[in-house]
């Protein structure tokens, strides 16, 4: 039986792509998802440091195609990818908050209403007053996700999920195993996702 697992950080606008895109690869495929949310900043931390030097002194024109090919993406997915005020944001309290929807049984409702909150609306997705609004798209009683947010569960199951990325070779959102060891990397990855999960 084929296996596919998504780790994923709702602060990434490339992440936000693949999310749109990866249900229909997996229900084609007849698979089911096995969603992870982890903290990407912790995976820079540990790995992929470089990240940051790049962020601070950008070459204009990598950072100018950036833009183009980010917003070519957002078009052809049917989303909208704005320019958040706040970029990186911390997303620690947001992941928690999708751990803790996961639960539920929303992790995906919830993780879309994040996406969209933060990269649609443009909005600071680690106010509480924020990710208060996103849980009530997502049909969660705020509260309740804030409470079972702070739990030292939920932030051992974090911690966990980013540690484990980092330990299988994993340096960044979205990343995605087929079968345990099969490691794909990015949203313009998905193609050779899908082709792995048909062979």
């Amino acid at each position: 039986m084929t296996t596919l697992e998504f780790f994923f950080d709702c602060s990434s606008p490339w992440t936000y792509l693949a999310f749109t895109r990866i249900p229909a690869i997996a229900a084609r495929a007849d698979v089911e998802i096995d969603w992870k949310p982890i903290l990407v900043g912790g995976v820079f931390n540990a790995v992929n440091q470089d990240v940051y030097e790049r962020r601070a002194n950008p070459d204009p024109r990598k950072a100018s195609y950036y833009e183009k090919d980010l917003q070519d993406w957002a078009r052809l997915c049917g989303i909208r990818i704005g320019k958040p005020p706040v970029f990186p944001v911390r997303a620690v309290s947001m992941m928690r908050h999708a751990l803790a929807a996961q639960e539920s049984g929303k992790l995906t409702v919830f993780a879309k209403a994040a996406f969209e909150a933060y990269w649609g609306a443009l909005q600071d997705v680690s106010q509480p007053d924020v990710l208060a609004v996103v849980c009530r798209n997502a049909g969660l009683n705020p509260d309740a996700i804030l409470a079972r947010s702070r739990t030292d569960e939920i932030k051992d199951r974090l911690r966990q999920n980013t540690e484990e990325l980092v330990a299988r070779g994993g340096f960044g959102s979205p990343t995605i195993f087929i079968n345990g060891t099969d490691m794909y990397f990015g949203n313009d990855r998905l193609p050779l996702v899908e082709a792995a999960i048909n062979r």
